[in-house]
């Protein structure tokens, strides 16, 4: 094969050959082609002149050239040239040979179909950081050599490739530096999370959380269930804007508050209202959005409130779903806003969703619809709140690659018949005040547990509890009185409620008090107790008692 009329066509011979036609006057030199005699004096003391670049052949520049060269020609690609630092990477190789078998380290990497695409399309093709065989990494440019009177059949092909081992190794250990942040996160966001729900007797939950994205840039979403006693049960769910590692730490303090200011039994615009004013003092900066619910079995329904969230979703046992829209306050952080609470009915057989913003928002997609679109996807949905969890998720398309936070909490009221509904049961009485009051709330009391077959300890115990929050209320409170028993498959619970609103506190009583024991008496009996304000006004008292297990 001719090299020189190959190399002919190589990119910018045409401009060299043009430069070497007419060669412009340098100072030194006079028009007709003289030299001064003290300039030529000079030059007889210094060595030769280097020749330039374009005096030199093509395969002499090539063959000095540190990056890897070869030349290939014809439709089976044969071997027509290696510079030097070819052969130093990879070996002797055979000029003349098809490809395939002399350059069998292009085939590893997989360069021949972009040398037959090369071939016939004319246009050069490149091919970036590919590790070889060597052990090092290369980037390579496959070039079209033709002359103007060649055949496609003649046209060669020029394999330029440059060592980037050290961008390649570079780029590998920052890859390597952001998946430790990105676990790292992931890790805190994790163990931020509730290991395991808390599951109440009334309810049946489940969630989940999927991180978004592939880099260290996890988001702030939150969900949280916890059983406040006397059968009801918090649900929260929330969102800090921002992305990593600090949104991940808000959102972990900001569930810690929730956790705590639940404990005080507080209305859902009440704990709002307290983090509130905790998120502007963790980061005025940063806004979150939240929705704090509470069940109650006994009025089948959700009490909520939401700052800036998305509404809650339930379905009901015929598959009608229906949005908590309102009412609904600004997010967390911004201040000065009085948040309230709403109720949305959740009767036996319903079920309720509570999600994150990454489950329904998409670019260039309207939020409505996104909701829309989750709506119809749990009206169909049927089963465990598990199996509806990952329906929902899958309904929407969130895949390993979402690129934001997913966070998905599912309740639900089961309907319960048969012998299951047998362990559900409720009972209540009304109190008129007076002395006939408390021994009719014992009375009453003592026929219930009987009829519930409750054993003799547990029925003694139940009977001194109820007399105690009674003669409490009859003393403490004001009318109107109500007490109510209600059993689960796990507990009893005895709830005593008046119109007076101040809450009682457990104290220690005096050898010389008359009173004051009532409530010490009932904590020391019982599994737990507690007491909150009613939302009409007044308070609730109430204990309960684990049940033995079968």
């Amino acid at each position: 094969m001719n090299f020189t009329r190959w190399s002919a066509r190589l990119p910018g011979t045409q401009r060299r050959a043009a430069a070497r036609t007419d060669p412009p006057l340098t100072p030194d030199r006079r028009p007709d082609g003289s030299v001064p005699p003290a300039r030529a004096e000079q030059l007889t003391d210094e060595a030769p002149p280097v020749p330039a670049v374009d005096d030199l052949p093509v395969r002499d520049v090539l063959d000095r050239v540190p990056a890897l060269v070869a030349l290939v020609h014809g439709p089976d690609h044969r071997l027509a040239y290696v510079n030097g630092a070819y052969v130093g990477a990879f070996g002797d190789r055979t000029l003349g040979e098809r490809a395939h078998e002399a350059l069998p380290e292009l085939a590893e990497l997989g360069l021949f179909p972009l040398l037959d695409q090369v071939q016939r399309s004319g246009r050069p093709r490149t091919l970036k950081s590919r590790k070889a065989p060597d052990g090092r990494s290369y980037t390579f440019t496959c070039t079209p050599v033709t002359e103007p009177h060649d055949g496609d059949g003649d046209r060669g092909v020029l394999v330029f490739a440059t060592d980037v081992t050290d961008h390649a190794e570079a780029a590998a250990r920052l890859r390597a530096s952001e998946r430790r942040q990105r676990e790292t996160a992931v890790t805190l966001q994790r163990s931020l999370l509730p290991q395991e729900l808390e599951e109440p007797d009334d309810l049946r939950v489940a969630a989940t959380y999927h991180p978004g994205g592939t880099e260290a840039a996890v988001g702030g979403d939150w969900y949280d269930v916890i059983t406040l006693g006397g059968g009801r049960t918090a649900l929260v769910i929330g969102d800090v804007m921002g992305r990593g590692v600090r949104a991940a730490a808000v959102m972990g303090q900001l569930r810690t508050a929730v956790r705590a200011y639940a404990r005080l039994d507080l209305p859902p615009h009440e704990v709002l209202q307290l983090l509130d004013g905790l998120a502007t003092e963790i980061d005025a900066n940063q806004i979150a959005t939240c929705v704090y619910a509470i069940h109650d079995p006994n009025e089948g329904r959700l009490v909520y409130a939401s700052a800036g969230h998305l509404p809650i979703l339930v379905r009901d046992q015929n598959g009608t779903v229906q949005r908590a829209d309102e009412p609904t306050g600004p997010p967390l952080g911004t201040g000065g806003w009085m948040h309230t609470s709403g109720s949305i009915a959740l009767t036996p057989g319903s079920t309720a969703v509570l999600y994150t913003d990454g489950l329904v928002e998409r670019r260039n997609e309207d939020l409505d619809e996104g909701i829309a679109v989750l709506e119809r996807a749990l009206s169909g949905a049927t089963g465990t709140p598990q199996v509806v969890c990952d329906r929902l998720v899958r309904s929407a398309g969130v895949t390993p690659d979402h690129d934001d936070d997913v966070a998905v909490l599912v309740l639900q009221h089961p309907a319960r018949k048969g012998v299951e509904a047998e362990r559900f049961r409720n009972a209540a009485l009304e109190l008129l005040g007076g002395v006939e009051a408390a021994p009719r709330a014992r009375a009453f009391a003592s026929g219930v547990l009987t009829s519930w077959r409750f054993p003799t300890d547990l029925h003694d115990l139940g009977v001194l509890a109820t007399s105690e929050l009674v003669a409490n209320s009859l003393q403490h409170g004001t009318p109107p009185m109500r007490l109510r028993l209600r059993r689960t498959d796990r507990r009893l619970i005895i709830e005593v409620t008046d119109g007076d609103d101040h809450l009682p506190r457990r104290r220690r009583a005096e050898p010389v008090d008359e009173s004051g024991r009532g409530i010490a008496i009932v904590a020391t009996i019982a599994s737990n107790w507690g007491s909150r304000r009613t939302p009409g006004g007044g308070k609730a008292v109430w204990c309960e008692f684990l049940l033995p297990k079968r």
